[in-house]
């Protein structure tokens, strides 16, 4: 007789050609109908550009990569009476690639504000059923403000330049083209009116404060900036329609800023003229404030800002600011303005946390925002690279939130008394957060947010979630106790109800942000979601964390697109995540995967219908001449009672005998006795590949947490199933028991499934007696 091990062997060896001929079926049938590949875990070959000198396909940057560069010299004076603001800049554009160009692009975004902007005509969407009053009063009640850009000069040597405006952009032409390699210097002279921003929304503007006459201004796009040019598309020339944001070359600014004699004003860059422009008790208090490391020191006091609020000075002062390797530029300024300074230890060197806010902001202002600005410098740089730049300013400006180097505008606003709600104070803290954030996706990692608008707001929003969450840890007293900082985006289960709704009004992350409906959705939420799952549930922190900081550093001070991001996380973990970036990023998928039914089975070597069977298939007609194992189903007819709650040696002679022969007895010291034998499969009605995560409880109690990877989905992306051995009687099994994917329907992850709870009935029972 042959041995129990040939035996086995040849089982096996039967029972492994039937599951090939079942697929070799499938297959026959798959190509009679014909299909490209459709497989979710096939390479991204086909959405991605092919690797060049410029960019590898390691996602780094290649060996003859270049970015072109421009340098402005600027001189602005704002006319807080007429809420005017005068330009006057030179720019030296470097030509860094290897081609010749006829022409230069400036971005005129400021146009966008024209009265006759055909932005204003680009939606159709009707009279909406609900708006603010604002938006209503501006779109039906006022007549168009008039905003954009009045070009009065653009020069070289002095010598006019022929121009072309085509709405946002401006065409330059050149005398000759700029050859690779050189430089070319021209003169531009400007003005514009300046809008109010709270009841004409934008990014830019001023904030009037009827009760004592004041404005408030943060000033941004205020110039006319120059286009990218690369060598993904050449100019970068897709119009600004106001949702997508800005792509810009790095340069150096010099910019003077002449503003009322009572005003303070911050901005991007270092302060060249201090001791010109802060009185002695401001010197002597800024000197103290870059050795305070544990609160702000007072630049200017609340009560000093109030008494400066009454002054309304004639005179005028200039502010002289000079900034190295940023993509832009934009300041602050008021005569309300309290101004407020710490320092922050980021690695080796101290930068200041820097915020800037009306009396109307207080007292929640002076206690959290620097305090916030500070902390978001230091976990940012530990994730990804340290802060570059010498200060980081938080603005308070009304419904505002907006990111520029250095600086950047914030809301929350206590009411009239103070008062403010954990709403409000989380709002400002989270907001500073993000915008502070973006210093470092895009100002540094300088991603083209007018095309890619989730490769800022998404890795930011993304790092935001992780910087509050370790806010909370650093600073337990100022969040409520026993609670974790209350993020609103970046945990799963928070982009749930985007995922699983109307498929009509969701756009894939891989969309320009002009063309979604849910922006905030599209470009923050989700992608910060998938990030924080692929952290936390696919790669795992170390693996990520290290991959995410590579691809930091490598693209800082760069133009980075979405391939090289993709490229960068799995050449530094080693982690194919096509898959991965296919589904989260390129399609609308959802997740919901689910417990579709679980099997008990028993171990016998007396022969079953199904096993003779399959035996009969490969020629083998008497199953007696084949030593081997059955495994039987518990609802099977021919299940025997005797088999229940037996171990496989109790209910197969023929196994205990095999391991009587080929075992000693410390040998089957070791084995595990299973009694128990369950095949449980799981479905996929969503079409988001994802790990599964199962939870299974047994009837002791104890419960044992197993992840399959994702990879278990990559022949069949309908249904799959996984075979379990143990000693323990499974009483139930829970899909994602955490709530770390995303799954949209939790009604099928639970096996028995939970009995759906008649609310009539169970408010009826709670009332009897």
């Amino acid at each position: 007789m042959r041995s129990f091990r040939t035996a086995l062997a040849a089982f096996f060896f039967l029972f492994s050609a039937g599951l090939f001929a079942q697929e070799t079926e499938q297959q026959t049938e798959v190509r009679e109908q014909g299909h490209i590949n459709q497989n979710k875990f096939r390479q991204l070959y086909q959405e991605f550009a092919t690797p060049n000198q410029y960019r590898t396909g390691s996602g780094a940057p290649g060996p003859a990569y270049y970015q072109n560069e421009a340098d402005y010299k600027m001189d602005i004076e704002l006319d807080d009476k007429t809420q005017k603001l005068t330009g006057r800049e030179t720019i030296t554009y470097h030509n860094n690639s290897p081609n010749d160009l006829e022409y230069l692009w400036v971005q005129l975004d400021q146009n966008i504000r024209s009265k006759d902007a055909v932005a204003k005509l680009k939606d159709g969407n009707g009279i909406a059923p609900v708006s603010q009053p604002g938006s209503f009063v501006s779109e039906y009640m006022e007549e168009p403000f008039d905003g954009g850009f009045n070009i009065t000069e653009v020069s070289a040597d002095g010598k006019p330049l022929k121009t072309f405006i085509n709405n946002t952009m401006m065409r330059v032409d050149l005398p000759q083209p700029l050859k690779a390699g050189d430089s070319y210097t021209f003169d531009i002279a400007w003005w514009y009116n300046v809008n109010n921003h709270v009841t004409n929304r934008a990014r830019s503007g001023f904030e009037h404060f009827p009760k004592d006459g004041n404005n408030a201004y943060v000033i941004a796009q205020f110039f006319p900036r120059m286009a990218v040019y690369n060598d993904v598309e050449g100019w970068q020339n897709y119009q600004f329609w106001g949702n997508g944001e800005f792509a810009l070359p790095f340069g150096d600014y010099e910019v003077n800023i002449t503003v009322p004699a009572d005003h303070v004003l911050d901005g991007t860059g270092e302060l060249q003229n201090r001791k010109e422009v802060f009185s002695k008790e401001m010197m002597r208090r800024y000197e103290k404030a870059k050795k305070t490391y544990d609160k702000p020191v007072m630049i200017v006091t609340q009560e000093e800002a109030e008494a400066a609020e009454k002054g309304f000075s004639n005179k005028k002062k200039t502010w002289k600011l000079k900034a190295e390797m940023v993509r832009d530029f934009a300041f602050a300024t008021s005569r309300k303005f309290i101004w407020d300074m710490m320092a922050v230890k980021v690695g080796d060197k101290d930068v200041m946390a820097v915020s800037m806010y009306p009396k109307e902001g207080n007292p929640l202002w002076e206690e959290y925002s620097t305090k916030v600005v500070a902390h978001t410098l230091q976990s940012y740089s530990d994730h990804t690279f340290e802060y570059p730049y010498h200060k980081a300013i938080s603005v308070h400006a009304k419904n505002q939130g907006m990111e520029y180097p250095m600086i950047c505008w914030n809301y929350g606003r206590p009411d009239e008394n103070g008062n403010y709600s954990d709403r409000v104070k989380y709002g400002m803290m989270s907001v500073i957060i993000h915008e502070v954030g973006h210093n470092f996706f895009p100002m540094i990692v300088n991603s083209d947010e007018r095309q890619w608008g989730w490769m800022d707001e998404g890795l930011d929003t993304f790092m935001q979630y992780i910087a509050e969450q370790e806010y909370g840890e650093r600073y337990p007293e100022d969040i409520a106790p026993h609670t974790k900082y209350p993020s609103r985006r970046g945990e799963p289960s928070k982009i749930v109800n985007y995922m699983k709704g109307d498929q009509k009004y969701i756009a894939p992350i891989m969309s320009n942000p002009e063309n979604v409906y849910q922006l905030g959705n599209n470009a923050y939420g989700k992608p910060a979601t998938a990030l924080n799952i692929l952290r936390e549930t696919v790669m795992g922190k170390e693996l990520f964390d290290h991959a995410f900081k590579t691809y930091s550093q490598r693209w800082m001070f760069k133009h980075p697109t979405p391939e090289d991001f993709f490229r960068t996380m799995e050449d530094a973990s080693a982690v194919d995540l096509d898959w991965f970036w296919r589904g989260w990023f390129y399609t609308t998928d959802y997740v919901d995967i689910g417990v579709e039914g679980v099997k008990k089975y028993y171990v016998t070597d007396k022969p079953t219908k199904e096993g003779k069977e399959l035996l009969q298939r490969y020629g083998v007609q008497d199953p007696s001449s084949v030593e081997a194992l059955y495994v039987v189903a518990e609802d099977s007819e021919e299940m025997e009672a005797s088999l229940k709650g037996g171990t496989p040696v109790e209910n197969a002679p023929t196994l205990k005998e095999y391991l009587m022969d080929n075992f000693t007895p410390q040998q089957r010291e070791k084995l595990k006795m299973p009694k128990y034998f369950y095949e449980v499969t799981f479905n996929k009605p969503g079409g988001l590949v994802m790990p599964i995560i199962v939870e299974y409880t047994y009837a002791d109690g104890t419960t044992e947490k197993v992840t399959y990877p994702a990879q278990i989905w990559r022949k069949n992306d309908q249904q799959v199933s996984r075979s379990m051995a143990t000693d323990k009687e499974i009483t139930k099994i829970v899909v994602d028991p955490d709530l770390e994917t995303a799954d949209v329907n939790l009604d099928n992850n639970s096996w028995p499934q939970a009995a759906e709870v008649d609310k009539f009935q169970e408010f009826k029972a709670k009332n009897q007696g």
